[in-house]
């Protein structure tokens, strides 16, 4: 391979480091309508009256909008970025009178700037009927306080739904009679494992800026990862047809999943739509805080069982999870806490899985890199590490034991084969790498402070099987480069340039031959976007095949123009040029010039658009270790290394894929140490800032080794698996187990905080923690 399999640089990478405007505020005027939001102080509360009237006298004010604007009695809609019929229910209006959480739209003011803005925001009078909210997801489900009690609630797809009951989703498989198996085992392990929420925090809040075209459609610019998916859900939201909408996406400052959720499009939407003039909403670091779509709360249960040999052979887990006072993403996400954890082990003779999903009067949760799998991960891991412990095993020893193996089949995993996999080279590898025997479990470093060592596995994804279409359009131009056309959205991770990649690899031409096209719903092909782990495997395939087939074309052409038959020629990437079955003597034509001639008295056109839907969703896979300096006295954490080997198939830009990793790693080490939400009385985030809510910066932590140890997939472009998800969800459980390794205590609960540790470790020592 030539360009496939190689680091090149980023195509937008000048572009990016030099400044120039590319992203939502750079592209919007200055002088369009500046759009904010009024949000309700109470968890649980229905609008009384409203006083907009004194706001409106405010100099500059365009408009304002209250639930009196909108119908009660519509056809609801969800924000969720997901291929329709959604699983997520239609529960949302664009303003309801019934605000559900602190945070909830209460109204949409619209004006020339921002001072005239927040100054009607001050002056708008409202007064609540404020009710009691459900606030803890434990007494949720069949609780008499309905965060949903509308009759206009619905859920499109069986997924269990029952807004009388306060159910978002419920889900309930298996395989065998795990009953049995646990009560056959020699050890049970048997713990509840929960993890709090926890914010994307991408550097670039949410942004949109719409208008109205020359034909009278709305436009809308915004950071999304989903055009097509927000095109039907700005339409729904608006009770306007799907045709009046165009929905594209300029550069993205980071989305993490939390940009799968049309979060803020809908609101400058309604505005424009309205009003006919451009606006923009530009959500600020505490709105993106504090009403946004957070990882989901959940609470898993878990029941592993195994013999003093330490063959797994069972598996119990009930998850619940909290999707807030919305359902976006609630009955998609739970279901990976299982299905992307339990078939990691390949001996386990019966598994059970049971899910509800519950709404609550707090913030709504959605999409964030993981979906799920991260919380699962971290409980069936965890309860792995505790096992080896208690039989006095190896924790790389018990994994190679009994983890799947390629060419298995995967009842958990939604009876797939497992087509690739380099898992034992990725478990192994990782031993070697953070060195293993001669740090494990502990080390005194003799200054308060001690070193200790935890390691876990994981697996994710590959897109949503037979379920969401990637594609691609490439076209010949002028001379003979080409343009790629993509519906998928690249938001920092490069897939513009992995994508020309694989065009450039199967055309055979350097990949500044190809300029590509971003993600717009007139000119695209439909992508479902990029979510899911979905762009390399789904729409990279699309594009390789588009590129075969366009090839095909070229050569269509060119043998036209040397009078010979198609399958006498061949390209080269430069010319098209006869073989031996057309004569002795070679005759060839410069991609250029079969451009050229392509456009006029010719009927063989260059373009050519792919689409593909993918059957099976082939596991990346990864294993992770880390080695952890704790302060025995302060409960400081640092990590000190970090060594991840990841089965991605083949890493298409082997750069970009080591920077996944990183990031990744970066997030789940922040969600296992640092990044902590809590909540006032009314179930309002207080870590609404960057002051608060505390990610993990390069200076925060040591090494991060990366090494790939690669299979290869045959369904994917050339080899290749997903690498955008996984990378997050081996940090959680390796940084409990080293903490207990440390402190001599398990944790179950994350984030672990220093306070935590440092009350483990006083125990542990035998002194009192003041």
């Amino acid at each position: 391979m030539r360009v496939v399999n190689t680091s090149v640089r980023k195509k937008d990478a000048m572009q990016l480091v030099t400044g120039q405007p590319v992203y939502v505020d750079d592209l919007a005027p200055q002088d369009c309508l500046i759009v904010k939001l009024l949000r309700s102080p109470y968890a649980n509360a229905m609008v009384k009256t409203i006083n907009t009237a004194i706001a409106m006298k405010v100099p500059g004010i365009e408009a304002i909008y209250t639930w009196e604007d909108v119908p009660q009695d519509a056809k609801r809609y969800t924000q969720a970025g997901q291929t329709y019929p959604e699983a997520s229910p239609y529960d949302r209006l664009l303003i309801d009178r019934h605000v559900r959480f602190q945070g909830d739209i209460v109204a949409i003011v619209a004006g020339k700037d921002e001072k005239c803005v927040d100054k009607a925001l001050r002056l708008i009078k409202v007064q609540y009927e404020v009710l009691e909210p459900v606030l803890d997801f434990h007494t949720s489900k069949d609780n008499p306080i309905l965060v949903h009690p509308e009759d206009n609630w619905e859920s499109l797809a069986p997924v269990g739904a029952d807004n009388k009951r306060n159910l978002c989703a419920h889900d309930e498989c298996g395989n065998g009679d795990v009953e049995a198996v646990l009560k056959d085992c020699d050890i049970v392990i048997d713990h509840v494992y929960h993890t709090k929420p926890c914010q994307q925090t991408m550097m670039e809040t949410f942004r949109t800026y719409c208008s109205i075209d020359t034909y009278g459609r709305l436009n809308i610019l915004s950071s999304t990862q989903i055009v097509f998916h927000c095109r039907r859900i700005v339409a729904n939201a608006l009770h306007i047809p799907k045709s009046m909408v165009r929905v594209s996406k300029p550069r993205i400052g980071g989305g993490f999943g939390a940009k799968q959720t049309a979060v803020c499009e809908v609101y400058p939407a309604f505005v424009t739509w309205m009003t006919k003039k451009p606006s923009k909403l530009i959500y600020s670091r505490m709105e993106t805080q504090t009403a946004s779509s957070p990882r989901h709360e959940m609470e898993m249960h878990v029941r592993l069982g195994a013999m003093k040999d330490g063959t797994i052979r069972g598996i119990d887990l009930y998850t619940l999870s909290n999707t807030g006072a919305y359902g976006e993403h609630g009955p998609t996400t739970v279901g990976l806490s299982g299905h992307k954890s339990i078939p990691l082990y390949g001996s386990v003779e019966a598994f059970r899985f049971i899910s509800d999903v519950v709404y609550t009067n707090i913030m709504s949760a959605g999409a964030y890199r993981g979906y799920g799998a991260t919380q699962g991960l971290f409980a069936i891991e965890s309860a792995v590490n505790e096992l080896a412990d208690q039989i006095q095993m190896d924790r790389f020893e018990i994994r190679l034991k009994n983890m799947v193996k390629e060419g298995d089949l995967m009842p958990a995993y939604y009876n797939q084969v497992n087509t690739s996999c380099a898992l034992d080279r990725c478990v192994k590898k990782v031993r070697e790498m953070i060195g293993w025997e001669d740090k494990y479990p502990v080390r005194d470093m003799g200054n308060g402070k001690v070193r200790s060592v935890g390691m876990g596995m994981a697996m994710q994804g590959s897109a949503i099987t037979a379920m969401d279409v990637g594609s691609a359009r490439l076209k010949v131009n002028d001379e003979g480069f080409y343009t790629l056309s993509l519906g998928a959205a690249d938001m920092g991770t490069g897939c513009d340039t992995i994508l020309a990649q694989i065009a450039a690899e199967v055309l055979e031409c350097p990949i500044d031959a190809i300029t590509v096209l971003g993600a717009d719903t007139d000119s695209s092909p439909y992508d479902s976007g990029s979510y899911a782990s979905s762009t390399t495997y789904l729409t990279g395939k699309a594009t390789e095949r588009c590129a075969l087939r366009l090839r095909e074309q070229i050569c269509k052409l060119g043998a036209e123009l040397l009078g010979v038959p198609a399958d006498a020629v061949e390209f080269d990437g430069k010319e098209v040029f006869t073989t031996e079955k057309a004569g002795d003597e070679t005759k060839k034509i410069a991609l250029a010039d079969i451009a050229t001639a392509s456009m006029y008295g010719h009927e063989i056109p260059l373009e050519v658009t792919e689409s593909r839907t993918a059957h099976i969703s082939p596991p990346p896979f990864m294993a992770g270790a880390v080695e952890l300096e704790i302060d025995m006295e302060t409960g400081e954490t640092s990590v000190i290394n970090y060594a991840a080997a990841v089965d991605c198939g083949t890493p298409i830009n082997p750069n970009l894929s080591r920077l996944q990793v990183e990031g990744g790693l970066m997030q789940g080490i922040g969600m296992a140490l640092t990044e902590n939400i809590t909540r006032n009385a009314q179930g309002g985030v207080r870590e609404n800032s960057l002051m608060q809510y505390k990610i993990p910066t390069r200076i925060d932590y040591g090494h991060l080794n990366v090494e790939f140890e690669s299979s290869y997939e045959p369904s994917g472009p050339f080899g290749a698996k997903s690498i955008g998800e996984i990378v997050i969800n081996t940090p959680l459980p390796a940084i409990a187990d080293a903490v207990y390794n440390a402190v001599g205590k398990r944790f179950y609960e994350l984030p672990i905080t220093p306070e935590q540790i440092a009350r483990a470790a006083a125990e542990k020592l035998g002194e009192d923690f003041i």
